[in-house]
């Protein structure tokens, strides 16, 4: 089912990166279809262990049958909580495959694709939360142009949120196609697929809350990483990637590396790819949806 589900990206890159140990204690973050878990797996002995967390239902279909493996059904936001709840203070490592997965794109009725017709969800939980629809509803023009510039990098949002706010006087929206159909009078003709593309984006991040949820794991995995453990983290988009580099570059989201009182450098990590690695011509083929893919590695400090 892993093919269909998701094609892991940067696979055997990210997981020489993690430098597995045989006996180590491993998380991954993102199990989505479970083709990282199972690479992790094929190199652990049977005193090693993997914690795989995943909040959508759906991922729990993949589930591996391996005493080592342990599901954790859950969003990485409480990474640190869930390990203790489990009796786990430390790891070796941490992977984290962000965004979506082809299964959610592919599964048109969750309203994440850009095509078809689906009602407007885009919850990665559907146990709860805010669906897309309840926020392009109830959001005033300010706080739609806001989320569409901050997580979907579009240039004249108060536009978009214009044609929305006419759109929805009339009735509400609810369907992706009714989306697309109120942001058609601001949609270039020339790059359509981009600007939904950027719309749809924006519009996720601001349901699951994926900024703040990433920000969380990192600082968390600063905390329970043993030294000489590895974080290993593929991105998306420009958003993760920025805090992902500065996380690893200096602890913190601005990226400012502060020092002590003699001025030496305080960091928690060392970075491993000093350039972030991207998927070859090859691969970008094999599964196009790779192609925005970054990945960067480091590993704790003492």
């Amino acid at each position: 089912m892993e093919n269909t589900y998701h094609i892991p990206v940067l696979l055997d890159k990210s997981i020489e990166l993690l430098s597995v140990k045989e006996d180590g204690t491993y998380v991954d973050l993102t199990f989505g279809g479970g083709g990282h878990s199972k690479k992790i797996l094929s190199l652990l002995s049977p005193k090693g262990a993997l914690y795989s967390f995943d909040q959508d239902q759906d991922a729990s279909q993949n589930i591996i049958d391996d005493p080592r493996f342990n599901f954790v059904a859950s969003n990485f936001k409480f990474l640190r909580s869930a390990l203790r709840l489990r009796g786990v203070r430390e790891v070796d490592g941490i992977l984290a495959d962000l965004g979506v997965s082809s299964h959610h794109f592919d599964t048109t009725e969750r309203g994440f694709s850009i095509h078809g017709n689906a009602e407007l969800d885009m919850r990665m939980n559907q146990r709860g939360g805010q669906k897309a629809s309840q926020i392009i509803n109830t959001y005033d023009e300010e706080s739609l142009a806001r989320i569409f510039q901050q997580y979907g990098e579009l240039e004249t949002t108060w536009k978009i949120a214009s044609c929305i706010a006419r759109a929805r006087a009339d009735k509400a929206i609810e369907t992706t196609e009714e989306l697309r159909n109120a942001v058609a009078p601001c949609t270039p003709k020339k790059d359509a697929h981009k600007f939904l593309t950027k719309l749809f984006q924006a519009l996720r991040i601001e349901v699951n809350g994926e900024m703040e949820a990433l920000k969380m794991a990192l600082e968390q995995s600063s905390k329970i990483l043993k030294p000489g453990g590895r974080l290993v983290v593929i991105s998306y988009h420009s958003l993760e990637d920025r805090l992902v580099k500065n996380f690893l570059k200096s602890g913190n989201f601005s990226g400012t590396v502060e020092k002590d009182f003699f001025g030496r450098e305080e960091t928690c990590f060392e970075i491993i790819t000093k350039k972030a690695i991207v998927p070859d011509s090859m691969e970008i083929e094999n599964n196009s949806r790779s192609r925005s893919a970054k990945l960067r590695a480091a590993i704790k400090l003492s």
